[in-house]
């Protein structure tokens, strides 16, 4: 059992020195976001780095007041963090500010989706504009907003992978990218992996391998192989030897013959899990040869996220047919895209599909916005120096702390875990909620995710600096520190 140290406001002398040795290491902090320390040597809060922008004063009504009327009038099912509730009223880059103007470091960027920053000024400029112009009308009508961006996302991918259809969200993105590798190939089987996460409507629902996220409903024609996890998973990093599952599966589940794969490179939901090397060429290479198509999952992975490549299925060496994205596409805009090729996409053409919001001149004007900011602010190269930074020092976190069982991800899209038994790898659920409530109380807003819901999800804006990793780090050292 691990033994806690009563919370305090700080820690004394004689409470540091009765805990291991290792727990004190020292090491350097940032000047922006240095610990200090009171006149008896005791650690105190980190300080959050500077920033210059303070948001106009907030009229509306309270957090209590939001709350009662989300109780009565909004679904039972959706939930919040914290145990206080927090009333988001103001964005600016990689910062939120609450009702009365308290400032918090955004490290979950709206559950990886705000790329370029809270409200920032060329893609707020993009939305305006447009929308003073042309709202919404329809794609049987020409515009040149949906076409730009088309061409514009085209240009970023590899291969013959150029034809596009937009969407609103990742769930329609992966539902239509199912559908079309079902009609290309003339099967049905699916395989994704377990512990994926992929959406929740009928068809994503049961490419989806969690089942706090299944309804019992009909979900046919879906296989879950096992998952190609390093730190939990029978093999290790060994990541061709769990692709034979793949083939078990389809030599003894399906015909043999099968419609496709869906993965993503990095679980965003399933804990910030990096499928192992060597896993996705071994899987691809099955899956052709039994006549499937290979869907790359980008809704959270891609868009520059994680530094080294611009989509996560490029750190694995693959080419997919079939590539889904949608969140960081918009930086908050309600937009998705299922990208193909000419021959793939052929296949809707036999019957009418129709999205009537899917390429709506305001959410792609921002889409547009959203690639011309990544590639003028240099977010990739930014979000691959500062992630490899942020990780380094979640690394030797973990040195210090027992409770972190594994530091994972790549540039901006990393995942801690924790755990209350290493060699066990026993899930620390409530002590992930402290952790979270009381860097929350600092000025650190992290998600959570993984299946026991152990895992800190670490996605902030690209915009992210060094400074801002170096307050993460030490606000998630300060807090584990007083347990």
């Amino acid at each position: 059992m691990r033994r806690f140290i009563p919370a305090t406001a700080v820690l004394s002398e004689k409470t540091k020195y009765s805990l291991p040795l290792r727990r004190w290491r020292w090491r350097c902090f940032s000047q922006v976001a240095q610990k200090e320390f009171d006149n008896k040597g005791g650690v105190v809060v980190p300080k959050m780095p500077s920033f210059d922008y303070a948001p106009p004063p907030y009229t509306g009504p309270s957090a209590a007041e939001i709350l009662s009327k989300r109780k009565e009038y909004l679904s039972p099912a959706m939930f919040y963090l914290y145990n206080k509730p927090l009333n988001v009223v103001d964005g600016k880059m990689q910062y939120l500010f609450d009702e009365k103007g308290r400032r918090y470091l955004d490290a979950f960027g709206g559950i990886a989706t705000v790329c370029c920053g809270h409200c920032h000024p060329h893609v707020v400029d993009a939305i305006v504009n447009q929308t003073k112009r042309l709202q919404h009308s329809t794609i049987l009508y020409l515009n040149h907003a949906i076409a730009d961006l088309a061409e514009a996302l085209a240009n970023k991918l590899p291969g013959n992978l150029k034809v596009v259809f937009f969407t609103n969200s990742g769930t329609e993105a992966n539902e239509l990218a199912i559908m079309m590798a079902r009609l290309y190939t003339g099967c049905h089987d699916i395989i994704s992996l377990r512990n994926a996460y992929h959406g929740n409507a009928a068809g994503t629902m049961g490419a989806t391998a969690q089942s706090n996220w299944k309804f019992n409903v009909i979900q046919s024609g879906v296989h879950h192989a096992i998952n190609p996890d390093p730190y939990r998973g029978v093999f290790g990093s060994e990541g061709e030897k769990y692709a034979k599952d793949i083939q078990d599966l389809i030599q003894f589940g399906t015909s043999g013959n099968i419609a496709g794969f869906v993965s993503e490179a990095i679980q965003g939901v399933g804990g910030i899990i990096e499928l192992a090397p060597g896993y996705l060429p071994a899987a691809y290479k099955i899956i052709k040869k039994a006549g499937g198509l290979c869907i790359a999952d980008e809704v959270q992975g891609g868009f520059a996220r994680t530094g080294s490549h611009f989509w996560g299925f490029e750190n694995h060496g693959v080419v997919p047919d079939i590539v889904t994205m949608a969140k960081g596409i918009g930086n908050g805009i309600p937009l998705g895209a299922v990208i193909t090729t000419p021959e793939i996409a052929e296949v809707l053409t036999r019957r009418n599909y129709f999205n009537t919001f899917g390429g709506n001149p305001v959410c792609t004007a921002a889409g547009l916005a959203v690639l011309n900011v990544i590639e003028k602010e240099k977010l990739q190269d930014n979000a691959f120096v500062v992630g490899s930074y942020l990780k380094e020092r979640l690394i030797a976190l973990k040195d210090k702390h027992d409770l972190i069982g594994d530091v994972r991800g790549r540039g901006l899209m990393l995942g801690v875990e924790l755990v209350t038994d290493h060699e066990l790898k026993t899930p620390a659920k409530l002590e992930t909620l402290h952790v979270l409530d009381q860097m929350k109380e600092i000025g650190v807003l992290v998600g959570k995710g993984g299946f026991y819901g152990n895992v800190f999800r670490i996605t902030p804006p690209l915009c992210f600096s060094k400074e801002d990793a170096d307050f993460l780090v030490d606000a998630m050292d300060y807090t584990m520190s007083k347990m």
